[in-house]
């Protein structure tokens, strides 16, 4: 998906089992982000840096929306262990991912692999995608700074 797109109105099933649909957010704005795997250093570091800016995003008129391929169970326990208090949506079949277009292939540790490539959206209060942080741009310890960065310039 592109800058003006429409992101899907079904996004998927959170870690408490809720169908979480674009529609259940109209009004509001979403930070939508996709990371390749719970518990991960990088991953944590991400997730971990957005829940202690939360408040602040959620000022902003932000909401926060975590997708990855990991299952429901795990997606749970990474809540649980990190206190996250936001949907994290078990996309197991990569529907949405793919949908997203941040389902492809990346080199890790110089091999080519086939994966999620750690993408954030925002999109406005209409479901429109606003702005793309391309993985080159993420830089996971910060990236709740480097949103609020982008959103008040």
């Amino acid at each position: 998906m592109n800058v003006g797109d429409k992101i899907p109105e079904i996004l998927g099933i959170d870690q408490d089992g809720r169908e979480i649909k674009a529609s259940d957010f109209r009004g509001r704005k979403i930070v939508l982000y996709s990371y390749p795997k719970a518990n991960t250093s990088g991953c944590t570091a991400e997730a971990c840096s957005l829940q202690a800016h939360k408040e602040e995003l959620a000022a902003a008129g932000y909401e926060i929306i975590g997708v990855s391929k990991d299952k429901q169970a795990l997606q749970k326990k990474f809540a649980e262990t990190k206190g996250l208090q936001f949907p994290l949506i078990a996309d197991t079949e990569t529907t949405l991912l793919q949908e997203l277009g941040c389902w492809g292939e990346k080199v890790t540790c110089g091999r080519k692999t086939i994966g999620i490539l750690r993408t954030t959206y925002l999109v406005n209060e209409e479901g429109i995608i606003e702005k793309i942080f391309t993985p080159k741009e993420i830089k996971t310890k910060i990236h709740a700074e480097q949103i609020l960065d982008y959103i008040h310039q």
